[in-house]
């Protein structure tokens, strides 16, 4: 009796502090769906987050659990996962997102939960434990989204300067302060879409480990996608605005067209990669979408020294969490 007492302190504890990452990440990567709007002056800050929590909530009724299922299935096998591999890889993501956020470095939340599971799984059980699938595609994305992004969003300025070339400037600033709306939001629903399922996967990997849940279940609880997508929206609503202001203005200068495209180009990766099951960073892709849009300005609009330690922080993500997440798996076990 006294050990499954333990053992049930110790998984609402792992929860708590799930959701406390996944409160951390809405907060961490709040930059990613407001900078754009908050820098080209369409809504005030405190407007904005608000505006994109409640798009984040409003994500649990569009998507597919699939990122979930990656996360909590595909990327150890599921017989390694216990209690100290989900402890050690929480303490890696959140300690990477704690040194991130102070140094205002827009790094991915989400590779860093991915790197934190590797790298405890790998502490407790070896590097033959991992699942190549899940990991690979998950590497793969974290060059193909902000280039796809890249791509999208440098396409999208390229198409409305066609479209509107005819248009006063003014007229076209003024149309595009009431469509950077739906581009913001429709990023918004992106970022909680793909971004609060990770937390998801990592709470079903950790039930399921501990038999709270059933080990074949096709989706998690219902009170863990609920948990999950309100934390992130609460995170959202705090903000990260030390990011914003690297997003949003250190990268380059936006106006209403380029937030607009932007925006989309970003909305349109992250709907695609949350279609496929992917744990994408909603950084990497809006990085990759501005730094397009930017670049199809000129070239001499995008500071590239400031991209290039955005690009060192993504390499540093998986391997710097994968480490801290290995410390943390020995400290668990050491502790409990």
């Amino acid at each position: 009796m006294e050990t499954a007492q333990v053992a049930l302190w110790a998984v609402v504890m792992l929860v708590a502090l799930a959701i406390a990452f996944d409160f951390m990440n809405g907060f961490h990567d709040a930059a990613n769906s407001i900078a754009t709007v908050v820098s080209t002056g369409v809504l005030r800050p405190t407007q904005a987050v608000v505006f994109a929590a409640c798009f984040n909530l409003l994500a649990v009724a569009i998507f597919h659990l699939s990122v979930a299922a990656t996360v909590g299935k595909g990327i150890v096998q599921p017989g390694v996962v216990d209690a100290h591999v989900v402890a050690g890889a929480l303490t890696g993501a959140v300690a990477w997102n704690l040194i991130t956020w102070y140094y205002g470095i827009p790094s991915s939340s989400s590779h860093a939960l991915i790197g934190g599971i590797v790298g405890a799984a790998t502490a407790k059980a070896g590097a033959g434990v991992l699942l190549a699938g899940g990991i690979l595609k998950t590497v793969a994305f974290i060059f193909i989204s902000p280039l796809l992004g890249f791509v999208l969003g440098s396409l999208m300025l390229v198409l409305v300067a066609r479209l509107f070339r005819r248009m006063r400037p003014k007229k076209v600033d003024r149309w595009f302060r009431r469509l950077q709306l739906l581009s913001a939001g429709a990023y918004s629903l992106g970022h909680g879409g793909n971004d609060a399922q990770k937390t998801i996967g990592i709470i079903w990997m950790l039930l399921m480990a501990t038999g709270y849940s059933a080990a074949g279940a096709d989706a998690p609880p219902v009170w863990v996608v609920i948990c999950c997508y309100a934390a992130i929206a609460a995170g959202t609503m705090f903000g990260g605005w030390r990011i914003v202001k690297t997003m949003g203005q250190k990268i380059t200068k936006l106006k209403p067209v380029g937030g607009f495209c932007a925006e989309t180009g970003g909305a349109l990766t992250l709907f695609f990669a949350t279609a496929l099951g992917v744990p994408v960073s909603t950084t990497h892709t809006i990085t990759g979408a501005i730094v397009g849009v930017g670049s199809a300005q000129r070239a001499s609009a995008v500071r590239w020294g400031v991209a290039g330690n955005i690009i060192w922080a993504w390499v540093l993500t998986i391997p710097a969490s994968a480490f801290v997440a290995a410390l943390g798996y020995w400290l668990s076990k050491a502790l409990f």
